[in-house]
């Protein structure tokens, strides 16, 4: 089984990802992570980021074995990535990495942005997440403070509007919910809530 989970920033996907692969014994791809690890190699090769040739070539290159996560989950490389993830030299060549992972048995979840419309099609469950901008600044928010950093929310709430602006604006796989995905406002839930509703839509699918 291929679940497909797709979304904007902060909207919950990745956590709510990674408790259903955990849940059904599914193996779990980030797939955001391939995208920052572009961005963080351009950064650290002083490269820039819009450089489809450069880019494509660090995609290329990538290993996902070698990631710092603490590093890619970290705000700059989120936004670096939203560049990055807009060039099809690089969404060309991380394309067959994540549709070969989709591939290994006994199935995956994968959660990106253009999972269910680009890279899976074929998933037999499609969601797609979402949730105010207001709702997931804070929650960018409350996970800063958490970590003793001091950060403006109405600063983050810009950046998601930007991100959300560039992501859905893009020539190369929009952010958008494919025709036949679920929708799964989670403005209103917690992790917990969110996963019950979750899997409930996965069950469905499956009687």
């Amino acid at each position: 089984m291929i679940i497909a989970i797709d979304g904007p920033a902060a909207s919950g996907k990745g956590t709510l990802a990674k408790k259903l692969a955990a849940h059904y014994g599914l193996h779990h791809l980030d797939t955001g992570l391939l995208y920052r690890a572009v961005a963080q190699a351009l950064i650290a090769a002083g490269e820039r980021l819009d450089d489809p040739d450069k880019a494509g070539a660090a995609a290329r290159a990538l290993d996902p074995a070698r990631f710092d996560e603490a590093l890619l989950k970290g705000h700059a490389a989120g936004e670096a990535a939203s560049i990055v993830s807009a060039i099809p030299e690089v969404r060309a060549a991380l394309v067959d990495l994540q549709r070969n992972f989709a591939a290994r048995p006994p199935g995956a979840v994968l959660d990106g942005r253009d999972i269910g419309t680009v890279i899976c099609p074929q998933a037999e469950v499609k969601i797609y997440v979402t949730a105010s901008p207001e709702t997931r600044a804070h929650r960018r928010w409350l996970e800063a403070a958490a970590k003793a950093q001091s950060v403006d929310e109405s600063d983050i709430l810009a950046d998601i509007r930007r991100r959300d602006e560039r992501d859905a604006g893009r020539a190369v796989a929009p952010l958008k919910p494919a025709a036949d995905a679920y929708r799964l406002d989670t403005t209103d839930l917690d992790i917990d809530g969110a996963f019950r509703a979750a899997v409930a839509l996965v069950e469905r699918h499956r009687r």
